[in-house]
């Protein structure tokens, strides 16, 4: 069974994630409505409309890279992908300072369409995103993903290595295996927990922000906020 269907047949639900903070006191008052009412009109769970910078997130295997370029692809925007300015060759990672440089340069543009969960760089992405589109699907989902992507990824390094006598890229891909299934199984509750509290926080109010609980939803969500997004004939 696939892990779409798998679920697929327990939750298929989508929501426009709610805040539900206290009152902010009357010194933030005015930045804090602008930024609510600005997250109020936009509605990403049914249109993209208004919505221009968009961050993808999901735990480890969840597919959010692909959900991200493909949504880029129909949107007619760059898509950044957070894990190529930080991952060079044979999963070599660049230093910090680095990666916070691309990363500023990768979004200082007016429209994209991004992924990836690092904090090492998410006072830089967070700020600069106006809506979040939020994976949260069952962990074994992406446990399953985890271990499709690493099975295609070790045959094609197989083949190269019976071609070219080098097997040197085998046990890197095999530790990167086990290291996304770890992280997928300690980010799940995390997660869970972590987000719904930014979300709520002051300085996340300018985000709007909609959670997609499946496969399944997210796909209907893709098909029905791509077909707004065309032109009319």
């Amino acid at each position: 069974m696939t892990d779409e269907r798998e679920a697929d047949q327990t939750q298929t639900g989508a929501e426009l994630h709610a805040r539900r903070g206290e009152p902010p006191v009357a010194a933030r008052a005015s930045a804090n409505h602008s930024a609510t009412n600005q997250q109020q009109q936009r509605d990403p769970l049914n249109t993209l409309t208004g919505c221009e910078r968009i961050l993808i997130l999901g735990r480890t295997g969840s597919g959010k890279t692909t959900i991200a370029r493909e949504l880029a692809a129909a949107l007619g925007v760059p898509h950044v992908e957070l894990d190529s300015l930080y991952f060079g060759p044979d999963f070599s990672r660049a230093p910090l300072s680095l990666l916070r440089e691309r990363t500023s340069a990768a979004i200082a543009g007016d429209r994209w369409v991004t992924d990836g969960n690092k904090r090492t760089v998410r006072d830089l992405v967070w700020p600069r995103a106006d809506t979040i589109i939020w994976l949260d699907y069952p962990v074994y989902v992406s446990l399953w993903r985890l271990a499709r992507r690493a099975r295609t990824r070790t045959a094609a390094l197989s083949a190269q290595a019976a071609q070219t006598g080098r097997r040197t890229g085998l046990p890197k891909q095999m530790l990167a295996a086990a290291r996304g299934v770890l992280t997928a199984l300690r980010s799940h509750r995390g997660q869970r927990r972590e987000y719904p509290r930014m979300f709520a926080q002051p300085t996340n109010q300018h985000l709007a922000v909609a959670r997609l609980r499946s496969p399944r939803a997210t796909r209907q969500w893709m098909a029905r906020v791509t077909e707004a997004a065309r032109p009319s004939a």
